[in-house]
Parts: structure tokens; C-alpha cells; sequence
């Protein structure tokens, strides 16, 4: 062993060496406290297996997994179901920090309680209270600059508080996503507000239907007038190609339902009878009182058809655009796991929304309405209330179908059905027949080339959805066949 070395063992075994110092004349003995490599304390030495790394990275694995768990637990829930838990996920990431730092490091991060108490508080409040979109929406004006105050705050105490070799290196990643989701939500509630400003500015009005108002936009003249229904999540701008067409033939009316686009939402859940009773009271104060075509695309199909059914005396034609069979679960092998997966994708829609997510996503869009509309389509489709509305009408769709499914004759009623003919489901040319099989008097096209959104997006395949719609309203001005 070498001479410079010192074990411990060593010195436990030697008594304490006496040394002597000389101090002029006069000499005094002392003695120097024995040394070792390193320490002997239990608890100490307990610290030193656990590096305060180490505690990172499980608070951060453990916060980061108890938010996933909480998405794919709360698949398909509300907005404020989805954000809480996933806020909660993050909450107990940072307590376990300050837990696992305090009992097992030499170096505790008390400050971790405050993290873990305002993510832990706000997650708790949105489960409790669950807040309306517009609540969500007026919180959009604090919630960034709040985040990024508690976030700045947070890497000052890192700085002073935290090892150099601690671990901090892991935090700044997660800091940074954070910070950057701040200023997402920030431009998601800025640019929200400048779309709904310049949204004022063009035609249209709000029509109030009892606890809530719905926006109507009517052009053109003549009867019988055409009512246009959009699909699942669409507004009224997505008729951009064919509503101006349709108004060079007869007037034609466009509207949000309830909760998106220009409409306001409803207090009470939407199902299908207020859906229905909204249209009929909407279409009542503004003066259309009928005869009305009634046009649906996609899930819109299923409206007009329940429509037609309740107010048989005002429906005068109907037109179904590439729309969602009533038998759809039992008929389209594939449907069921879409449904699922729409179901899934939803729920998380509005959080996603509320960080700018979908804003950034559809400014790339290749939408090819014509501009005035493609700018509308992308604001409406952007905002978290939107993407809130279709996880809400996800709900109602079975019952939807139920009551699509109970019209099973139209008589000689004009019905024109135009079907996709691109990524289609396996089923559903046959199902489409269903549709046209409805009415002694119907026409049923498969448009070439087309797919489901092309038929309202695309100039040219929009314009045979328009030819189709002059082909039912001169069917029902004249009392002669489809042909």
C-alpha cells in the first residue's frame, strides 16, 4: 500500500497520532481528529447512492407517463376532463421531485411545490368546476402570460438551486416545450379574436332561437329556397363554391349550428331535437317559411333526412352529398373503428386548439375553396370551440342515425344522391344505392374523380353538386320527375 494512502480501516484501527508544535521556548502537545476518504454517516451515505440526476429523470418519467395515461384514460372526454388530467400528470411529476429530493438528496428542491401546486390547483379546478368554452376562452387572455411567469421563475430556481450535474439539463427541454405551448396559446386567443372581428364584416346575420343565436346567410331569390347542411365540424363557409352558384337559380340560405363557426352555442346539450328545432326556428324568424331543398353532406345528411321527416309539409326536394348512411355501423365494415378513432381524436382536439396546434396545421391546408371561404373554413376550424362542438356531435350519432333510419319512404319526393367515388369505404356505393332507393323520384351520380371533401372543395366536382341541386329545385317548381 502505498505511504500517501489512508483507508479507513486504518485509521478506525490507530488511535488518534500525537503531534508536538514548537512555539518559541514553550511547547505544547496536540492532537489531530483522525481523517477518512469519505463519509461515515448511515444517512449520508444512503444520499450518496441516489445522484440528484437520477431524481430527475424519475419525476420527469413519472410526470410524462402519468399525463399520457390521463390523454388515453380520458379519451374522448370533454375538453375540461382531458386538460385536467393531464394537468394533474404534470402536477404529480414535479411533487415527486420535491418529494424524492427532499428525503433521498443532498440538495432538496422545495420550490418544486410551487409547480406542482398551481398545475396540481388548475387541473383539480377544470375537473370540478368544468368551465364553458367561452370561460376557457376568456381564460386564453391570462393562462400564457401566467405560464411563462411561472416558468421564468422556475429557471431561476434550477439555477440556484440545482447541480450543475444534477440533472438540469433534463428540465430545460421540458421548460422550453412549455414555454413554447405558452406561446401558442397566447397567438391561438389573439388570432381567435381577430377572426371573430373580421368575421363581423361579412354577410350574414345572428338570429336569436331562444337561449342562443345562430348565424344565417341567405343570397339569391326565388323558391323553393335551398337550405344547406354541413357535415360533421363543417360551418357554412365550406359552401363557398356552390352557395353563389345556387343563388343565380334561386335563393339559397347557409347557417352554423349551434356552438360553431359564427353561431353562439347552446346552453343545454345540442341533440336531435333541438338541432332540428333550432333549424325550424331559425328558418321561422327569418321569414323562410318554405318550400324548402334541403342539401346535406356527410353527417348533414342525417339532418336533412330528420328534418324532411318532422316537417314533411315544408321539404319540397332533398339532396345528399357523398351523405352518412343511417346504417353505417352495421353496413360499412370499417365505420365502427373510424368512429372510434373520430371519437378519440376529438377529445383532444380542443386542448391541441388552445396551444395554436391546429391554427399552425391548417394555415398549411391545401383547401381549395375560393379565398373569402378558405380563410373562414381555416378560422371557424382553428378554435378550440369548434373542435369542442365536434366531439359533442360525435356523441349524438348513433341516436342521429336512428332517427335517419326510421325514413323509409319519401314517396315520389325529388331526392338526387351524389356519391364519391375516391377512398371510399368498403360498403358504401351500396349504401349510397340505399339512400337513392328512399324516393320513387331520385337520381343517384357517382362523380368521377371525386372524393368525400373534394365534392364541396373542388370547383369542378362542386359544380356538379350545384347542377344536381337546380336539377331538384326545377323538379319541385315544375311538379315533374327527376331525370
Amino acid at each position: 500500500m502505498s505511504p500517501h494512502r489512508i483507508s479507513i480501516h486504518d485509521t478506525a484501527a490507530r488511535p488518534p497520532v500525537p503531534t508536538t508544535r514548537q512555539n518559541g521556548p514553550r511547547s505544547e502537545r496536540a492532537t489531530t481528529p483522525p481523517t477518512t476518504s469519505g463519509p461515515t454517516d448511515p444517512a449520508h451515505a444512503r444520499h450518496a447512492r441516489r445522484p440528484m440526476r437520477v431524481v430527475v429523470a424519475l419525476s420527469l418519467f413519472v410526470g410524462l407517463a402519468a399525463a399520457a395515461v390521463g390523454v388515453v384514460g380520458s379519451a374522448g372526454g370533454t375538453e375540461p376532463v382531458v386538460d385536467g388530467v393531464v394537468l394533474l400528470g404534470f402536477s404529480a411529476g414535479w411533487a415527486l421531485l420535491l418529494v424524492l429530493s427532499v428525503f433521498f438528496t443532498d440538495h432538496p428542491q422545495r420550490w418544486a411545490a410551487v409547480p406542482a401546486a398551481a398545475l396540481g390547483l388548475s387541473g383539480a379546478a377544470l375537473l370540478l368546476f368544468t368551465p364553458s368554452s367561452a370561460t376557457l376562452d376568456a381564460l386564453g387572455w391570462v393562462w400564457p402570460a401566467a405560464l411563462v411567469g411561472l416558468l421564468g421563475w422556475i429557471t431561476i430556481r434550477i439555477r440556484r438551486e440545482l447541480p450543475h450535474r444534477g440533472g438540469r439539463w433534463m428540465l430545460y427541454p421540458v421548460i422550453a416545450v412549455t414555454a413554447l405551448a405558452a406561446v401558442g396559446g397566447g397567438f391561438h386567443t389573439v388570432r381567435q379574436s381577430v377572426d371573430q372581428a373580421s368575421a363581423q364584416s361579412r354577410p350574414g346575420q345572428l338570429i336569436d332561437v331562444g337561449d342562443h343565436g345562430l348565424f344565417l346567410s341567405c343570397t339569391g331569390s326565388g323558391e323553393p329556397t335551398v337550405i344547406l347542411e354541413p357535415g360533421l365540424g363543417g360551418t357554412s363557409a365550406a359552401w363557398g363554391w356552390i352557395a353563389p352558384t345556387v343563388a343565380a337559380h334561386t335563393r339559397v340560405c347557409a347557417y352554423d349550428r349551434a356552438g360553431r363557426g359564427r353561431s353562439e352555442p347552446s346552453p343545454e346539450p345540442q341533440n336531435g331535437d333541438r338541432i332540428a328545432t333550432d333549424l325550424h326556428i331559425l328558418l321561422e324568424r327569418a321569414g323562410v317559411t318554405g318550400p324548402l331543398v334541403m342539401v346535406g353532406h356527410s353527417l348533414g345528411g342525417l339532418y336533412v333526412l330528420d328534418y324532411a321527416a318532422r316537417h314533411p309539409q315544408q321539404v319540397a326536394g332533398l339532396v345528399l352529398v357523398d351523405a352518412t348512411p343511417s346504417t353505417a355501423f352495421t353496413s360499412l365494415p370499417d365505420y365502427p373503428a373510424i368512429f372510434d378513432m373520430l371519437t378519440t381524436m376529438t377529445g383532444w382536439l380542443p386542448g391541441l386548439a388552445r396551444l395554436g396546434v391546429t391554427q399552425l396545421v391548417n394555415g398549411v391546408s391545401d383547401a381549395e375553396l375560393p379565398a373569402p371561404a378558405r380563410d373562414q373554413v381555416r378560422a371557424d376550424s382553428s378554435t378550440a370551440g369548434q373542435a369542442r362542438s365536434e366531439r359533442d356531435e360525435l356523441t349524438i350519432v348513433p341516436t342521429m342515425m336512428a332517427r335517419a333510419g326510421a325514413v323509409t319512404d319519401l314517396g315520389d319526393l325529388p331526392l338526387s344522391v351524389l356519391t364519391a367515388s375516391v377512398d371510399t369505404q368498403t360498403g358504401w356505393l351500396a349504401a349510397q344505392m340505399g339512400l337513392a332507393a328512399l324516393s320513387d323520384n331520385s337520381v343517384h351520380q357517382v362523380v368521377a374523380g371525386a372524393d368525400h371533401q373534394s365534392l364541396l372543395d373542388n370547383q369542378s366536382d362542386a359544380a356538379m353538386v350545384s347542377q344536381a341541386i337546380a336539377k331538384v329545385v326545377d323538379a319541385a317548381r315544375t311538379g315533374t320527375p327527376l331525370g
